[in-house]
């Protein structure tokens, strides 16, 4: 191949090109004999169903059978974009994999065979494959495949994209033979079947002739009619019956998403001219000036001016599909006598501006009739036709097409129960609701059902709850069009198997609701129908929707209720302007957009997304005019099968938007960061309540009465039972410890911004860092937040924390020195806690920063942490003052030494002065076996009201209160005497500054005569208490069912 290293091949004007590369793949391997043609690996990437670059990587990493972890790399990646709202067509490739590609081919010698089913020309060497330089061994063979088989004669469209190609290699149709075009089309065909493993024992003679038959279709008469009669080609083949199988109607679909020509007209005239010259030209298309010429052809197309059809007297004994259009639209002719007399092997036939007796239509008898297309047909009451013969044609047809043909007849409930195959009816330009109702326990075998742009006025009967309740078949219904129609049948939610609703131009519906689970797919374009009609159970195409509209028409729908649609994952809502509802729970939408799904609702006000297990991303416009600025509530749950009741909407004049949201993955916050950024200088005008937890007990989600008053304070000082109550509660306490029922309950009224991070979440850590979703929105906008059952090793990252009130953490066994992100030097922590920080479990930090942020916590005025068995410090302090906080509550820390001790660069006037807590009122500290000192600097608290200590021995000093005028109450103190005896004083700071201590009627209370195993439980439950959970159960058990052998009478 000498020095061309990269070589794009063209085929045959563009036709040929995939065929010949799979087939080089396929012969390549066996020429061993020819040094140049030797190569350790030759791989194939079909790329023609294209996805995006990364999915050109995973392709050849799966090629060169990487290992498992490499793939788990680009599902985590992708995972993470969906999380971004990033669309598919934008995600790249991965540098870390395309690392070990490039090792897993840099030594050896390859050849890469590639069909590149994007636009542009794809640079591998980003994917990992080696550099294809002059000089190398290695080479590359690539032609554009896209979903379509093409045929054109300029090239220059596809030289300009060529950047890294060397050589452009192509050949000329005009050389080929009718023969040797039915061999690449055969090729062509081998290559669909190659592509879809499950049908590989179809014969490719059949894909071959459906891809003929397509290409007859773009022949045909399609182009005049204005109507794509080529979308129905899939239905055509099996009516035509090229397609005789069990599995038809599923090889059809499969293939229409393979076999789609995109011809230039020059060529196309080529290939009909080609054909035409061919004595076993399996089609014919006569039009112009062309005179009819007999032979045994199976498609007939026919464009007339005349009633004389070019001399055809009748169709040809072996047609099976005949198309047939005349060109004069006010006065159609009618058919000529005997015309269907001999087609007997007649499945598809399509009529335009054609005049017959609809009474008594002369294709009455054909009986091998599939298909039969409609289109601008009139009755001739002149025709005289045979009455009382069967209609024969109605046996076994299959699709029904009417458009602006107004044919009651064919409708009426007599001719529509002899339509028993019938699994396809599309209406369109006639009456609508009038034949809905003629549906009614008939038509069993329904699966796509379409009455579009009725020009009557739409009209429900008393009976509109049964319409759709037999339709258990009904896959598609397209009602688009339909402007004067207002509600939708409600028995539309009996329709088990629908997948696809479509509703663009329905102007006058007011609201949507009801649907079935089924449901895939829902459009609704204010704008106006589609130009082509989807057929498929997807969305209609973008190329095909209405994006404008000339008249000042009123799209009146206000709700969309798709809650309960557990199958729904696309929708496109378009120019809505009267949306205010907009209800999505249980749906299995994965990112919505509201610049590509949800379009132009300017007044949307309420939206709801709870029960979306499958939701990633939420993406907010943010260019007006069609943003949803009126965005007045939120409500979003991601937790698996929850189904929680609507909140009650209070609107408080203080809040333009609530936001109420519970999800398990800490990467979706990114989306809702998004809102703060849209809301702009009112983004403290809104009230939000967000959970992370995957536990079904949430209570903040769908309550809005829960949220406090702006202003917090402390709750009703009624006691607190720590551990819940259960069948071992009396054994826990016979152990000897204090009843912790009785310590006073900590402040648990939560402000309007509050966040909640609980058991079950994922990716918190990461997500907790600076710059992320998570992050952002607690340390900008949160005003409380609760963090327990978790395992994290910080819960704060580097922020300003100016605006947090109230934080509280409970039960996160994993908190280690300290809460923040990255734990910071402290010069003056006890030796053992100086060891930790330079064994590496410290990072260093960042001094500008803290420098620059001297404000935080400034707002914060409730502290409250338990249950962190590890933690060993709470908060460093680089400020000189908490200047809000109130009340401080903590228990159950067993390594705690410290509350607050000094960051490194600390500043200078904490030495002298102390730190100072002006508005402190409240302390609470429960068995804190290892606290030396709340603060490690002298701790100014002037406005000290409660202190109460149990089970902290090592405590040596109290906040300093200061000595208190006459008649201004001292704080008052409960403490162990054992401790109040070790406090250490000074002469600013002495005990008569205190009211007389209350010391615990269970100080030291002896122990009763309990079992070696209770002991046990005792010391668990003091020294290790996130092992006693584990635990507990087994040890719960020996209580019960051992005898007590043992005893002891007091623990040291």
């Amino acid at each position: 191949m000498g020095m061309w290293k990269v070589i794009y091949f063209d085929g045959w004007d563009g036709l040929g090109a995939s065929a010949v590369l799979r087939s080089v793949a396929a012969v390549l391997p066996s020429r061993r004999t020819t040094p140049e043609l030797c190569f350790d690996k030759i791989f194939f990437i079909d790329c023609s169903r294209w996805k995006n670059r990364r999915g050109v990587q995973r392709a050849i990493a799966e090629e060169l059978q990487l290992d498992s972890s490499v793939m788990a790399i680009l599902d985590e990646q992708d995972e993470h974009d969906d999380f971004l709202g990033h669309d598919e067509s934008t995600r790249h490739e991965i540098d870390v994999v395309s690392q070990v590609i490039d090792r897993a081919l840099r030594d050896i010698k390859f050849m890469l065979i590639f069909l590149n089913g994007d636009d542009d020309e794809v640079d591998v060497g980003l994917m990992g494959i080696p550099r294809l330089v002059r000089y190398g061994n290695n080479v590359m063979i690539w032609t554009f495949s896209r979903s379509c088989i093409t045929m054109r004669h300029d090239r220059s469209g596809v030289k300009n994209k060529l950047r890294y190609t060397l050589l452009f290699i192509h050949c000329f149709m005009d050389k080929l033979s009718s023969s040797q075009f039915l061999g690449l089309l055969h090729e062509e065909a081998a290559t669909i079947v190659a592509r879809n493993p499950c049908m590989l024992d179809i014969d490719q003679t059949v894909v071959a002739d459906c891809c003929l038959y397509e290409l007859f279709l773009h022949c045909n008469f399609h182009t005049f009619t204005k109507f794509d009669w080529v979308s129905h080609s899939s239905k055509y083949w099996i009516c035509d019956a090229i397609i005789q199988s069990d599995r038809a109607w599923d090889i059809s679909k499969a293939w229409h998403l393979e076999i789609n020509w995109s011809c230039d007209a020059s060529l196309l005239d080529h290939v009909l001219k080609m054909f035409m010259e061919h004595s076993e030209s399996p089609f014919l298309v006569i039009e112009d000036d062309d005179v009819y010429e007999e032979g045994p052809y199976r498609w007939i197309s026919v464009v007339s001016r005349d009633a004389e059809v070019h001399g055809m007297k009748t169709i040809p004994a072996a047609a099976s599909s005949f198309f047939l259009a005349f060109e004069i639209s006010n006065h159609p002719p009618a058919l000529p006598d005997g015309f269907f007399d001999h087609c007997s092997k007649l499945g598809v036939l399509i009529l335009y501006c054609c005049a017959f007796s609809f009474a008594s239509p002369s294709f009455m008898k054909c009986h091998g009739l599939r298909f039969l297309g409609l289109d601008r047909c009139t009755d001739d009451q002149t025709i005289q036709g045979e009455h009382n013969i069967e209609w024969l044609c109605l046996y076994g047809l299959c699709v029904l097409d009417l458009r602006y043909t107004y044919w009651n007849e064919i409708l009426s409930q007599e001719k529509l129960d002899l339509m028993t195959n019938i699994r396809e009816l599309n209406i369109e330009g006639a009456m609508g609701s009038q034949y809905i109702a003629h549906l009614q326990r008939r038509l069993p075998n329904l699966q796509r059902l379409r009455i579009i742009k009725s020009t009557c006025q739409w009209e429900i009967s008393d009976d509109a709850d049964h319409y759709f309740i037999d339709k258990k078949s009904m896959e598609i219904l397209d009602l688009s069009g339909n402007r004067h129609m207002k509600i939708l049948p409600p028995s539309l939610s009996k329709a088990n198997s629908l997948r696809l609703l479509v509703l663009d131009g329905c102007d006058e519906l007011e609201s949507v609701g009801g649907l079935p689970p089924s449901l895939e797919s829902l459009s609704f374009n204010g704008y106006g129908p589609a130009s082509q009609w989807t057929q498929t159970v997807g969305l209609p195409p973008k190329q095909f929707r209405q994006s404008s509209t000339t008249d000042n028409k009123d799209v009146r729908i206000s709700k969309i209720s798709l809650a309960g649609c557990t199958q729904l994952e696309n929708l496109f809502l378009c120019w809505l302007p009267n949306l205010v509802e907009l209800d999505l729970s249980g749906t299995a939408i994965k990112i919505l957009d509201f610049k590509t799904v949800v379009v132009k609702v300017p007044r949307l006000k309420r939206l709801f997304l709870i029960g979306c297990m499958h939701l990633r991303a939420v993406n907010f416009m943010y260019e007006l005019p069609y943003t949803p600025s009126s965005l007045e509530l939120l409500c979003v749950d991601t937790r698996a099968g929850i189904v929680c009741s609507r909140p009650a909407i209070g609107k408080r004049e203080s809040f333009g938007f609530q936001m109420h949201a519970v999800f398990t993955d800490a990467r979706f916050a990114r989306s809702l960061i998004d809102l703060f950024h849209f809301a702009g200088p009112s983004m403290y005008a809104i009230e939000f309540s967000i959970h992370l937890t995957s536990s079904p007990a949430c209570d903040g989600v769908v309550q809005f009465e829960a949220t406090s008053m702006d202003k917090a304070g402390p709750s009703d000082q009624g006691t607190l039972q720590l551990i819940p109550a259960g069948p071992y509660s009396e054994v826990l306490g016979t152990a000897g410890a204090a009843p912790m029922q009785a310590f006073p309950r900590p402040p648990t009224t939560k402000f309007h911004q509050h966040v909640e991070i609980a058991e079950g979440s994922f990716h918190m850590e990461m997500e907790l860092e600076k710059g992320k979703g998570l992050g952002d929105l607690i340390a900008k906008h949160a005003k409380s937040m609760h963090v327990h059952d978790v395992s994290v090793n910080f819960i704060l990252p580097e922020h300003s924390w100016q605006g947090l009130r109230w934080f509280c953490v409970e039960r996160c066994p994993k908190l280690d020195t300290s809460i923040f992100r990255d734990s910071y030097n402290f010069p003056q922590l006890e030796p053992e806690l100086s060891d930790l920080l330079m064994s590496g479990k410290i990072l260093s930090t960042n001094i500008l920063y803290k420098q620059a942020n001297v404000k935080s916590f400034q707002n914060l005025e409730h502290l409250q942490l338990g249950f962190c068995p590890r933690l060993q410090c709470i908060l460093p302090v680089w400020f000189s003052s908490f200047s809000s906080l109130e009340t401080l509550h903590i228990i159950y820390c067993d390594e705690l030494s410290h509350v607050f001790v000094l960051d490194k660069n600390y500043p200078e006037e904490i030495v002298t002065l102390g730190l100072i807590f002006p508005k402190l009122t409240t302390i609470h500290l429960h068995d804190l076996p290892k606290l030396q000192n709340i603060c490690k600097v002298k701790m100014v608290a002037p406005a000290l009201e409660s202190v109460k200590i149990r089970g902290c021995w090592n405590l040596r000093r109290l906040p300093s209160v200061g000595a208190r005028g006459p008649g201004v109450k001292k704080p008052t103190i409960e403490i162990e005497k054992d401790v109040w005896d070790a406090l250490e004083w000074d002469v600013d700071h002495c005990p008569e500054h205190f009211e007389a201590p209350i010391h615990s009627r269970y100080y030291k209370k002896k122990l009763p005569r309990v079992s070696v195993l209770r002991y046990v439980i005792y010391i668990y439950m003091r020294n290790a208490k996130s092992i006693f959970v584990i635990v507990q159960p087994l040890l719960l058990f020996a209580c019960f069912h051992l005898p007590s052998y043992f005893s002891i009478s007091h623990v040291a």
